[in-house]
Formats: structure tokens, C-alpha cells, sequence
């Protein structure tokens, strides 16, 4: 018999006092649930064992989900004392599994189990109190201080999964079976695994505030994608369905393994799944707390690699395009099947082994079908690993409460898993939950394939944490601060109405940094070639070409940060991208091929040059006659850029004051003639939420002569 678990409730409709009580049903349930897999430990000792040398004993677990209440309370401002300050602060943070090589061995003074126990219920009294006297609208938006209530309840509802995992994974004679954690007793007879034709269709996801119930971040905004049609296959794998990957020496062939996936596998030695036991010539399978003969007609559990691997081999030994789903072709399939099931939240009779609605463990992949196709578990059992790194929607936000719960999974090294496992309750359960993990992290986790030609085209989803690089994405494509227009684009709009555009094949972006003024010029030459010292700036300068947007942390203050993105399209810089060449080079010593332009724009460069006389020698027989050389700078002539023998200007000559204005005048004159007046141009750098640099650059237009 399965802990009685409350479904999450609806947000956007109902009477206040009704919703009051629901939400305080809503969060008893999901604590004391919570609380009650803990009685799977044999003793207080094995509180205190690593199961997963990635992750923290679960003490830690068991005290964090209090600890999440009350630290999120106070950053939402709704409560402004702690409860216990040394459990807070040890316990706040769990291990994010980043590296399957990278062991913490940090050493923590544990509080005792008791001290916790008596820390949840300090915080579960807190919780109640609060439930019962916060002022409660409908619907629930996500300024709320019921939004914290909810979040706080759905992170448990995570970390009751997860903990059920590791607690899966330690040692048998540490846990002991619970009869409100009961597996499921029995196997079916073995069914054959066929490919189901799922039709082409038009993907749209993402929820919108105010939704139906509570969504974690990621789960907002709008995507919109078009599916070719495809097969999948009609049940998830069996473990008897992979075991001829085992028994076909799989586990010890690199071909069928991605690089990472065959560096993990030799780092674990891994010869078959985590969850099978050798026992002679047989195998006995671990379910939560026990070692079972094995189950051959349940959902093998592997991570994304392994499943990966088992796709490169079936591929090959069929000779079809055989690979995991994209979660768009989930969503799909969920359509195609699931159109005449009533979607969770709201249904009365849950239809799959999910919720923990049938048994604490899997159960046969034959036993819950859908639609006409009956194919089975498009929900529940196990959760299906998908090739969709995960990503944040258009218009995607981060909760101000909880900025780091979806944005460190952004790098492209984390994937989706969809449609919850037996486990997976409250959100969890909801056909729009988006949760994602490393690909060689377990969970109650298998999967499904398709056979589809149709290629995988993953969304560029690293987000740029580099201070000085996120500095600039924001100076060139950012905000506007002060009402001090934007500065590279304030730069080519100040300098197009003095060039002669019935000359305009080529033109050079020197010292372009990460950029904006390379695209801007894109909207007036056929051809730009952006160049910049700096790799790191050039990185992300061809990766907005490769992909047409960024994404950026910027910091607010002391170690805080804000989430950035922007989009070309969006900025009107779309169009002209075949036109641009970014590259990396030195501007004090370019290579032959950058020649034959007829504007070569310097952008705040010529202070920051180590030889910036030597730089307006060469530059000059780059530019066609009748070409332009336009120069922006602050003058802020530096020795730890240029010596101090080598400034242009800036400097007493004979006595008397010598400009850097001067210096381009003496420079340029014999080749160049002065088009317009010095313009001055502002800008202003963000640095923190509360510090910026407010600078004047002067631009100069120089023509070359005839």
C-alpha cells in the first residue's frame, strides 16, 4: 500500500478559503510522504552514508527540503528570522553531480537526526502558520507569497524522488522494506518490442502566467516546432530487450558509444546496468530495498549514455535510423495517444504507475496502453531520457526567488527526461514539466526510441558567465542606461551620413570586440570581416552568427547575478549575417588578405594599441582610394596597454599640450583629409546593478585621398 499523496493543486480558479485548505492538505501530505521514505534507512546510521560518492549523505536531504521553506521565505521578504542558523547554512546547497570524475571529499559536522526532526517540525509548524494567515489571491501569480508556499512543496516533491534514489543505490543492509513503500510482485510474460507511426505536427509548449497550477521557470515562455512524422517504439525497453545489448559484449565496444559515454564507462567499469546484480548466470535486480530475481518484463533504468549506446547498436544491427526522442517528438506522442485522457492534475483515476498510485517500483511495460496504437507508458514508470538539451523558452525568466534552479542546467550537457517515473508526483507529474539532468546521472530513468531521419538540431544554450564578456554582450546588445543611446550602433549611425555608400564592397570592424558594430556596418557593405584580439570576444561574435542569440549572466551585486539574452532577429540584425567573417587577429600586424576596403572602422582601439603609430602606417594602404577611415576613442592613454614612448597623444611636445586630435591630424594628413567635425559620443558601461562608467569618445572621419 503506497503513501495516500495529494495531487498539486489548481491555482487559477476556486474560492479562497476552500484553496486555503487544499494547499494546507497539499503540504502535509508532501512533507509527512517526504518523512515517511526515510523509514526505509535501517538506522540512524545510515543517514550518514554516501550511496552516491557525487552527492551528499541523506542527512543532508532530509534537512534541506525544511531548509529550501525557510530560505526561500526570506528572500521572498515574507518571513525575516531564521529558525536554526547553523542547519541553514550547512544545509542549503545540495551537489549538483557536474563531473562523474570529480569526488568531494569535503568533510561536514552533521547535525543528529533527532536535531533535524525537531528542525522539520519547527519549519512545518512555521509553514502552517503561514498557509493559515497570508493573504491568499487567485489566481496565484508569481509574485504571490503562496507561489513560495507552492515552490517550497514542489521541491520536496523533486527530492522525494530523487532521495528515493539514493537510497536505492546504498548497500542492502543499510534500508528495509516499508508496506507503504511496497514494489510491485509480479512479471509479465515477455512482449516484442515494434516501431508505431506517429504523425507530423506542429509542437507548440509553454505555459503562460497565470497558469492552472504551479510551473517551475523553464515551463514559461513559448516554443514552437515542427515534427516530421516518425515511429516509436510501442513499449519502453525491458530489461530483457536490453539485455542483448549486454550479452553482445555492448558495455565493452566503444563504437557504440558517444566519447563521453565511453569515458564514464571505462571510468565505472561499467559492464551492465547499475540496478542488475550478477548472481551466477543469472541476475537479480535492485528495486528501492531489495535485490529481486530479476524482472525481465520492466522498464530497463540506465542513464542517457547507456540508452544512447543501446540506440548506436540497435541502429546498426537493423540497419535503421534508430536514436532517442526529441522532446518534441514526446509531446507528439502524448498527443497522438493521450487526447482522450483526462491530464493530470485533474484526473480521478490515475491511468498510468505514476503519482505512487500502484507500487513503489516499476512495473511491466505492457500494462498501461494508450490510444489506438496501445502504446504503453507514454506516462509513468520510468522516466524517458530525450536528446533535447534543455533550454529556456522564448521570453524565459528567472523567479527571483530561485534564479539558479534551470539556468546552471543551460551549458548543453544536461537532457530531458519526460513523462515521470512511479514516483513522480506534483509537478512531476504534469505533461508540461521540463526537468533535466547530466547524462550520466541516474534516476528512475529509461527510455523509448523512434526511427526518424529527421536530424537533431540542439538549441545553442550556453549562457556566457565570463564577467568581462557579459559586460560587453550587454554594453553592445543590452539595456540602455541613463538614457545614453546605444554605443556601437550610435557609432555607424553618427558615421554612414559622411561616407560615399555607391562604395561599399568591403569594409573592416577593427577592435569589434563582440560585435554589434560589425553587424550594424552589415546593414550598408556586402561584405563585413569583424576582427578582434580577443578570442574570447570572437567566440561569441561567430556564435550570434551560428545562432542568432546569446545568452549572458551579469552581476547585480557582490556574487548575485541577473540572467541576459537577446536575439538578432529581435535587434534587426538578421538579415545581413551571411555578409560578416569574424576572426581573431592583432590590428598592429595583419595578415595580407585583410586589404581592399572601403571603410575600415576603429572602435575605441587606437589607446589600447602597443604600436599605434605603426598601426595608422599599415592601415592605410588597406583602404581604397576614396575610403574611409573612421577612429573612435576616449583618449584614455594607459602603460599597461601602450607604453608611454608609443602614445599618440596625450603629451607635452616642446612644452606644450599635444592631443591625441593632434597626433591623427599630423598622421593621417599626408593620405587622409578630415570629412567632418570630431563628433563626441557617449556611453556607459554597466558593471553592477548600482555602478557604471560613464565615458565620452570622440569619432573621427578621415577620407582617404585619391
Amino acid at each position: 500500500m503506497q503513501p495516500a499523496i495529494s495531487k498539486t493543486p489548481l491555482i487559477d480558479s476556486g474560492d479562497v478559503a476552500t484553496k486555503r485548505a487544499e494547499i494546507k492538505q497539499h503540504f502535509i501530505s508532501t512533507y509527512e510522504t517526504y518523512e515517511s521514505l526515510f523509514t526505509c534507512l535501517i538506522n540512524d546510521d545510515a543517514y550518514y552514508l554516501k550511496p552516491e560518492p557525487l552527492r551528499h549523505p541523506l542527512i543532508f536531504y532530509y534537512a534541506h527540503t525544511a531548509v529550501f521553506f525557510v530560505n526561500k521565505l526570506r528572500v521572498a521578504k515574507i518571513i525575516s528570522d531564521n529558525i536554526d542558523h547553523d542547519i541553514e547554512s550547512m544545509m542549503a546547497i545540495g551537489v549538483d553531480e557536474m563531473s562523474w570524475d570529480d569526488l568531494n571529499e569535503a568533510n561536514y559536522s552533521w547535525p543528529s537526526v533527532q536535531a533535524v526532526q525537531n528542525y522539520r517540525d519547527q519549519v512545518k509548524d512555521m509553514v502552517l502558520h503561514l498557509i493559515d494567515t497570508l493573504d491568499l489571491n487567485i489566481p496565484i501569480q508569481w509574485e504571490d507569497p503562496f507561489w513560495i508556499i507552492l515552490m517550497g512543496i514542489e521541491h520536496e516533491r523533486i527530492h522525494l524522488e530523487t532521495s528515493s534514489v539514493l537510497i536505492r543505490q546504498m548497500d542492502l543492509q543499510h534500508v528495509q522494506s516499508q508496506t507503504q513503500w511496497t514494489r510491485y510482485s509480479k512479471d509479465h510474460a515477455l512482449v516484442e518490442n515494434t516501431l508505431i507511426p506517429i504523425r507530423e505536427a506542429v509542437i507548440k509548449q509553454g505555459r503562460t502566467i497565470p497558469s492552472n497550477t504551479y510551473g517551475w521557470d523553464n515551463e514559461y515562455g513559448q516554443l514552437e516546432t515542427e515534427v516530421k512524422a516518425f515511429k516509436a517504439s510501442q513499449f519502453l525497453v525491458s530489461n530483457h530487450e536490453f539485455k542483448s545489448f549486454v550479452q553482445d559484449g555492448g558495455y565493452l565496444d566503444q563504437q557504440w558509444w558517444t566519447e563521453e559515454g565511453w569515458q564514464w564507462c571505462q571510468y565505472k567499469q561499467a559492464k551492465h546496468p547499475t540496478f542488475w546484480i550478477p548472481n551466477g548466470d543469472n541476475w537479480l535486480y535492485r528495486s528501492m530495498t531489495e535485490a529481486i530475481e530479476m524482472p525481465w518484463s520492466w522498464p530497463v533504468d540506465v542513464n542517457y549514455l547507456e540508452a544512447k549506446a543501446f540506440c548506436n547498436w540497435l541502429s546498426a544491427r537493423n540497419g535503421k535510423a534508430i536514436r532517442l526522442p526529441t522532446e518534441a517528438e514526446w509531446y507528439c506522442l502524448y498527443e497522438q495517444t493521450m487526447s482522450d485522457q483526462t491530464p493530470y492534475p485533474k484526473w480521478q483515476k490515475t491511468p498510468a504507475n505514476i503519482d505512487l498510485a500502484i507500487a513503489a517500483s516499476s512495473v511491466p511495460v505492457d500494462m498501461f496502453t494508450f490510444g489506438e496504437e496501445q502504446i504503453a507508458d507514454v506516462i509513468g514508470n520510468v522516466w524517458q531520457w530525450t536528446e533535447t538539451a534543455i533550454d529556456g523558452f522564448k521570453d524565459f525568466q528567472v523567479h527571483p526567488a530561485y534564479d539558479d534552479f534551470s539556468v546552471p542546467t543551460f551549458d548543453g550537457k544536461h537532457n530531458l527526461i519526460k513523462g515521470g517515473s512511479w514516483i513522480s508526483t506534483g509537478n512531476e507529474a504534469h505533461k508540461d514539466s521540463r526537468y533535466a539532468f547530466r547524462r550520466h546521472f541516474f534516476q528512475h530513468a529509461g527510455f523509448r526510441y523512434v526511427e526518424s531521419e529527421q536530424q537533431v538540431n540542439q538549441t545553442f544554450n550556453t549562457y556566457e558567465t565570463d564577467e568581462l564578456i557579459s559586460q560587453y554582450l550587454e554594453f553592445h546588445y543590452g539595456d540602455e542606461y541613463f538614457n545614453v543611446l546605444n554605443f556601437p550602433k550610435a557609432c555607424i549611425d553618427a558615421l554612414i551620413p559622411y561616407v560615399d555608400l555607391t562604395q561599399n564592397n568591403r569594409a573592416l570592424d577593427l577592435g569589434c570586440a563582440v560585435g554589434r558594430s560589425t553587424f550594424e556596418l552589415a546593414r550598408y557593405y556586402q561584405q563585413v570581416d569583424g576582427l578582434d584580439f580577443s578570442t574570447r570576444f570572437i567566440r561569441n561574435a561567430i556564435n550570434l552568427v551560428e545562432h542568432g542569440e546569446v545568452k549572458y549572466m551579469i552581476p547585480t551585486e557582490g556574487e548575485l547575478t541577473e540572467l541576459k539574452s537577446f536575439n538578432l532577429t529581435e535587434l534587426g540584425l538578421g538579415d545581413k549575417i551571411n555578409n560578416i567573417e569574424f576572426t581573431q587577429g592583432d590590428a598592429c600586424n595583419l595578415k595580407s588578405k585583410y586589404t581592399n576596403y572601403d571603410l575600415i572602422f576603429a572602435g575605441n582601439l587606437i589607446d589600447r594599441l602597443y604600436q599605434p603609430k605603426q598601426f595608422l602606417d599599415s592601415i592605410t594602404e588597406r583602404i581604397n582610394p576614396g575610403g574611409y577611415l573612421v577612429i573612435t576613442s576616449p583618449y584614455t592613454w594607459l602603460e599597461e596597454f601602450t607604453e608611454k614612448q608609443n602614445w599618440l597623444g596625450g603629451i607635452k611636445v616642446n612644452g606644450e599640450n599635444y592631443t591625441t586630435l593632434d597626433a591623427l591630424k599630423d598622421q593621417l594628413k599626408t593620405a587622409f583629409e578630415m570629412v567632418a567635425l570630431p563628433q563626441d559620443i557617449p556611453f556607459v558601461i554597466r558593471e553592477t546593478a548600482r555602478k557604471h562608467q560613464h565615458t565620452v569618445a570622440q569619432l573621427t572621419i578621415w577620407r582617404k585621398r585619391s
